[in-house]
């Protein structure tokens, strides 16, 4: 058995050091993780960060509609404990699912069980960033250097000592650390990194369904305060192009809207095509409800959509004193809405490690596996879905994926009148319960049964909605009373 590396004798032990590579949600929740285990946290930083609720270079999804999932908020819950509070205090909605949501699947529209164990936390990615932001950085342990890009990682194949640095003034220097947690996102550079240390055979992944996504920010028509989340789904069965759309309540009395569609049916940057893009869902209720609404916004729109993950914990050789978190490791189809969720789950996974190993040797690789699984998840979850389209480059749809295809689509359709196999689903879904949840006894005998009451034609508005929507003079012809 070959032995474990060994880290270098240090000048002084006196006092320990975490470098995050970084400010963004992820690399703020790495600092919050790693905060009780060393002395100072220092966050590198290729921007500027702003003081509240602006937009952040380097972030081009927060024009895009997100949600943070109830496994997510939990877990931020548990690293920096009231964050969700200040989240609701400063204009965040959090919608029970699927209690305070419109959702039409391929195989219907879900019912709106009551229930208050499984949620969404909705809000503008800037309002989420600068409580998340807020909340780390008043903790004096942790600090930031702006404008300062991380070039390449120092030491050995065998073990990561520091960072090397450049200024926005071209300036180099050296940054030593006990551990340096890579939370770079998208654009990480952790593969060249490694392979200048000697480490080759990063396995890559990268699953493009070609989704579109076009998005823009409305003042409602009505009320927000406990305004349901409204998704109306693609349908891959059928080999069409796939159309989404959703309407997320954001803060300040605003919608945030989205459409999404694959190759053959992708929306466009023009203002002008929005709403009637919105019309060629597979349900008009969208559509409908912005023909009230003002737009705030011009439409921003993007084709960055694909599925991409590093295999990091398959490495037969990893250098202690290096953890990789976040979109660094595997980022997803933002349609899915699991990218915050999964950065903030494998945060707690790394605090967990340091807590039962600290800085021993060990600790980068065991942390790095325990970051593996809620990746996995999120991962089958959102690749399971965009191998069934066409257009997907990277990997097709063989007879294990339609026929897990088949059962799922089973269970959503018993899920539209089974509260027993909505609420399974919906433990996975929002990341709370493992995808072997969905092959329990009692959910593969109601599966077997179907769905126990007849499916719905039309989205069910509460009658508190129907009276914001008429007194907003809103009449939906497809609405019956």
């Amino acid at each position: 058995m070959s032995e474990s590396p060994q880290r270098p004798p240090r000048m002084s032990r006196m006092s320990t050091r975490a470098v995050v590579v970084g400010g963004s949600l992820a690399g703020m929740l790495a600092a919050a993780a790693v905060k009780e285990h060393v002395d100072s946290v220092e966050i590198i930083e290729a921007h500027g960060l702003p003081e509240g609720p602006e937009s952040r270079p380097g972030v081009p999804q927060a024009a895009h509609f997100h949600v943070l999932l109830s496994g997510g908020a939990n877990a931020i819950e548990d690293l920096l404990p009231g964050t969700v509070k200040e989240l609701l205090g400063a204009g965040a909605h959090r919608v029970p699912v699927t209690t305070n949501m419109l959702i039409y699947s391929p195989e219907g529209w879900y019912r709106r069980w009551q229930r208050d164990t499984h949620y969404l936390i909705t809000a503008s990615r800037d309002l989420t960033d600068s409580v998340v932001r807020r909340q780390v950085l008043k903790d004096p342990r942790v600090s930031v250097r702006p404008h300062t890009k991380v070039t390449a990682l120092l030491g050995s194949s065998q073990c990561v000592t520091g960072v090397r640095l450049r200024a926005a003034d071209g300036t180099e220097s050296e940054l030593s650390a006990d551990l340096v947690v890579d939370a770079s996102g998208k654009g990480a550079r952790t593969p060249q990194w490694l392979a200048e240390l000697g480490i080759s055979g990063v396995a890559e992944d990268r699953i493009d369904s070609g989704f579109a996504y076009a998005s823009r920010i409305y003042r409602a028509p009505v009320s927000t305060r406990n305004w349901p989340v409204i998704s109306v789904q693609a349908d891959p069965r059928g080999g069409e192009p796939g159309r989404t759309g959703g309407i997320v309540p954001i803060e300040d009395g605003r919608w945030h809207v989205s459409l999404i569609g694959t190759p053959g049916a992708q929306p466009s940057r023009e203002a002008a095509e929005f709403e009637p893009y919105a019309r060629t869902l597979r349900h008009p209720v969208i559509a409908d409800l912005l023909a009230h609404a003002e737009p705030l916004t011009d439409v921003a729109l993007t084709h960055s959509t694909v599925n991409r993950r590093y295999s990091y914990e398959r490495l037969k050789s990893w250098p202690e004193g290096l953890v990789a978190l976040g979109d660094s490791v595997a980022a997803f189809n933002p349609v899915y809405g699991h990218g915050m969720s999964v950065a903030a789950i494998g945060a707690v996974a790394l605090r967990a490690r340091l807590a039962s190993r600290g800085l021993a040797d060990g600790l980068s690789r065991a942390a790095q596996r325990a970051i593996a699984a809620p990746v996995e998840l999120a991962w089958s979850l959102a690749v399971g879905q965009d191998i069934h389209y066409r257009t997907t480059k990277g990997r097709n749809a063989g007879a294990a994926d339609r026929l897990l295809q088949r059962y799922v689509s089973r269970l959503s359709h018993t899920a539209t009148g089974s509260f027993h196999v909505a609420t399974a689903m919906t433990e996975v879904l929002t990341l709370q319960s493992p995808g072997t949840a969905l092959l329990r006894p009692g959910v593969l005998a109601a599966a077997l049964i179907g769905p126990l009451r007849p499916q719905l034609d039309e989205p069910t508005f509460t009658a508190a909605e129907r009276g914001l929507l008429a007194d907003a003079g809103i009449r939906l012809p497809w609405l019956t009373a």
